[in-house]
């Protein structure tokens, strides 16, 4: 719940929509879970599902509630509603008369957006209706969130052993392979394999990265399969699903070493980085299966793995990605390949980190760029706050007809 809370605090964190909308999704899956108390794998995956019919629930839980607070006492509050409706009525009225006769009196008064209205009421419900959700959940989990999946029947030592070695060895053969590259780094792409860095990286990265993921549904299949009769039996189940995830975490190791060869070469961009946050993810997750299977015991990892993907995604909302972009792609190695263009389009957050560019770089990223400063708590974002800061405040931007733009990419090619 706290890491719920901390993901949605984002929007008043980062300016950069891509980092919003995965904080919120993230932010949504891990808030279910917390509120349908989630535990086995089924609720987890349910946990979404599990918030809806939360929410048809709470709507009659509410009105019996308010009913039974109520009580006698309606004809009272009936009274109390329609004496505070002619009170708003009476001061709405007389206030918009004064108002209008008078500027000062007018200045002393709170101003409502009339056009927001609709959209302020919109957002109203939707809270009132989740934090009502939110306690019917608290008070009354569903009763599948506890809710697992029957034992698999163990196989035979043999018939489970020799797929799952079969697997692992070929995946080890594939990493040893792999070891010349992450030693040698960029000598062994050229003499070796005959590719460029750009080729090297993109030759096979999305298959590496699905065989991480698929060796994760393969151990947690292998694992309900796996013979454990006797203490033999667990024993070899635990080494033969060991040195299957120790193998899976090379071919992270080589899938990662690719990526930092392809944005040594062309720069970080936004997919790059998400994608390198996702893979060390699985990376983690792998550490966790075998955390699980030392005392054979994996409960807990369908919460764990929640926690994980939501922690990965506040650290990288924290580490401000925009901004990160910028500095790595500005150093001294990564200029020759420099895209300015892709440098004017990050957001807000990415503002004060262009505007510490040399110049005319500087310029040429910064010139056009208008930041409008946050008005009232509803619109509170810190890096907007922080760009209009610094383009208020800081040095001039050189704008004279794109001269700054023209220098900027002569220097950077």
């Amino acid at each position: 719940a706290a890491l719920a809370v901390a993901l949605v605090a984002m929007v008043a964190v980062r300016d950069a929509a891509w980092v919003v909308a995965l904080c919120l999704t993230v932010a949504a899956v891990a808030g279910a879970v917390a509120a349908t108390s989630a535990r086995s794998a089924p609720a987890v995956a349910s946990s979404l599902l599990s918030w809806g019919a939360g929410a048809l629930r709470a709507l009659p839980w509410v009105r019996h509630g308010v009913g039974a607070l109520v009580g006698t006492r309606r004809a009272e509050l009936l009274v109390a509603l329609r004496s505070v409706a002619v009170t708003v009525v009476l001061l709405v009225v007389f206030g918009a008369l004064f108002a209008s006769a008078d500027t000062v009196f007018a200045s002393y008064l709170p101003r409502f957006g009339v056009g927001l209205l609709p959209a302020q009421l919109a957002v109203g419900t939707l809270v009132a209706l989740v934090a009502a959700t939110l306690a019917h959940l608290a008070l009354a989990p569903p009763a599948w969130s506890d809710h697992r999946l029957p034992e698999g029947r163990p196989a035979r030592r043999g018939e489970w052993l020799l797929p799952v070695v079969a697997l692992g060895t070929l995946v080890l053969a594939f990493v040893l392979v792999q070891v010349g590259a992450l030693v040698d780094g960029h000598r062994h792409v050229l003499e070796t394999l005959g590719l460029s860095y750009a080729e090297y990286a993109r030759q096979g990265f999305a298959q590496l990265v699905a065989v991480t993921a698929l060796t994760l549904v393969v151990v947690g299949l292998a694992a309900r399969r796996a013979p454990r009769g006797t203490s033999q039996d667990r024993l070899v189940s635990r080494v033969a699903l060991g040195f299957l995830c120790v193998g899976s975490l090379g071919v992270v190791a080589s899938a990662l070493r690719r990526m930092d060869l392809y944005v040594e070469t062309f720069g970080l961009t936004r997919l790059r980085l998400l994608v390198l946050v996702g893979e060390i993810v699985l990376a983690v997750l792998l550490v966790l299966v075998m955390a699980a299977g030392v005392r054979w015991r994996g409960t807990w990892l369908p919460r764990a793995a929640v926690q994980v993907v939501a922690v990965a995604m506040l650290a990288l909302a924290l580490a401000n990605p925009d901004a990160q972009i910028v500095r790595h792609n500005t150093t001294e190695e990564a200029r020759e390949q420099l895209d300015v263009l892709y440098l004017r389009g990050l957001s807000a957050d990415a503002v004060p980190a262009l505007d510490t560019l040399d110049e005319p770089l500087r310029s040429c990223v910064l010139d056009g760029r208008v930041v409008v400063a946050p008005e009232g708590l509803g619109d509170l974002n810190l890096s907007r706050s922080r760009a209009a800061a610094v383009l208020a405040e800081g040095a001039p931007v050189d704008s004279d007809g794109g001269s700054a733009c023209t220098s900027a990419y002569r220097g950077s090619r």
